[in-house]
């Protein structure tokens, strides 16, 4: 027996139902890992304000309310539309929680409470339903009621302060990474919650915010700092803070980010650039020595390293030393690793027209996962409010009353043809 699923098997989280509150970048990047598995992700969108505002997040759209930057982070995913602020919307909300497993959202610290999200008021609709809240400062305290971004929470939490030339300006990640990582911590937050709901047949409220990551994320220099006292800052060339080499290095071409980070990478780097006799050099013969030399280390280093270009160095080391080229968006993408990995996928609308992103990084061998384009805002709202026992004609009241969106088809984006 190889232990691998039979092809066609389904996909992990497959009878997974989550009603997200969500919109932007943190809860839907959590959510779209399971989506991405299989779980049936459900937006909860408010028709009166446009939807999710990732929808009209720009520059570049498929077509109205379905910007490229909705589609990364919406696909695989289902649409209601609900005014939570309107009693009737309350009302169908818990109707659909009555048949989900977890609800997570991602508001202002105070607003759960106030749009009836808690466990406390949804239990009485579905007592194992766990409630994941992903705010910017928590949901209790002094800033429970801030707004709150990425960029704030790298600045506050000293990200800025580790990132760039020593010499610098303080300088924030290139990419969302508290948001990112956020969404990540939510989505684990809410499958562990799943998994004692299940066992014991009551759900919970969980929480995290983009402070509390964030700052989790100093990670081992938080540590360095409240055991040592020791307070990490900028090195030049995005260098480790200790060990060497383990930096950016310049080539005859450009860059290359060289990582020994292990005693005997020294070794294979000095044969491979054809100086064997800096494994015995005192000045380099171990990581503290070379710590200490490492600005002449550098010198050396650039010297040997520009004998050749990036590539070439890059086939001299491949397997042997850890290295990487340093590349802009447009390589990394069209990079030959990329395509052997199949990185990249293309996701359908129910038109047959494609968006192509990025694959997710967990593999399920022998599983086919979902890969559908990201849903037109309220597109089931109808098909899962029947399923929650709605007539046709409580639905059509619901519409009347302004709880949810119009008939479908005003909003609904379109694609241009690839």
């Amino acid at each position: 027996m190889s232990g691998e699923e039979p092809v066609g098997a389904p996909p992990p989280l497959a009878g997974l139902r989550v009603l997200a509150v969500e919109q932007y970048g943190a809860g839907p990047f959590g959510t779209s890992f399971l989506a991405d598995l299989g779980a049936e992700v459900v937006k909860i969108e408010n028709h009166k304000e446009g939807g999710d505002v990732g929808r009209h997040v720009g520059p570049h759209f498929f077509g109205p309310g379905d910007s490229h930057f909705f589609q990364t982070f919406n696909r695989n995913k289902k649409s209601v539309t609900l005014d939570l602020k309107h009693p009737e919307s309350r009302t169908a909300f818990a109707a659909l929680a009555a048949r989900a497993d977890a609800v997570l959202d991602n508001l202002r610290g105070d607003l759960p409470e106030k749009l009836g999200l808690t466990y406390e008021h949804l239990k009485a609709a579905n007592p194992r339903i766990v409630c994941v809240h992903l705010s910017a400062y928590g949901r209790t305290g002094s800033r429970a009621s801030w707004p709150g971004y990425d960029y704030l929470m790298q600045a506050e939490a000293g990200h800025m302060s580790l990132t760039g030339e020593p010499d610098g300006p303080p300088v924030r990640f290139g990419l969302s990474v508290v948001d990112l990582m956020t969404g990540l911590v939510a989505a684990f937050a809410l499958l562990a919650g799943v998994l004692r709901a299940r066992e014991t047949g009551r759900g919970m409220d969980l929480d995290t915010s983009l402070f509390d990551v964030a700052l989790h994320m100093l990670n081992y220099p938080a540590t360095w700092y409240l055991n040592a006292g020791a307070t990490t800052g900028r090195a030049p060339r995005s260098a480790h803070p200790s060990l060497v080499p383990s930096q950016l290095y310049r080539t005859r071409d450009g860059w290359i980010f060289i990582m020994c980070n292990k005693e005997k990478f020294w070794g294979v780097l000095a044969d491979a650039l054809g100086r064997p006799e800096w494994k015995t050099d005192p000045r380099f013969a171990d990581f503290a020595a070379r710590l200490a030399h490492r600005d002449l280390l550098t010198e050396l280093l650039d010297a040997e390293l520009s004998r050749r270009t990036t590539g070439e160095w890059l086939e001299r080391f491949a397997g042997k030393v850890p290295c990487a080229p340093v590349y802009d968006v447009a390589q990394a993408l069209e990079g030959a690793f990329v395509a052997e990995r199949g990185n990249i996928a293309e996701y359908a609308y129910a038109d047959g027209r494609r968006a192509r992103m990025i694959a997710s990084p967990i593999r399920a061998p022998g599983v086919a996962l979902p890969a559908r384009a990201a849903p037109a805002m309220g597109e089931d709202t109808e098909a899962l409010l029947r399923e929650a026992g709605y007539t046709l004609e409580r639905i059509a009241r619901l519409r009347a009353a302004g709880a949810i969106a119009p008939e479908p088809g005003a909003t609904s984006p379109t694609v241009p043809a690839r």
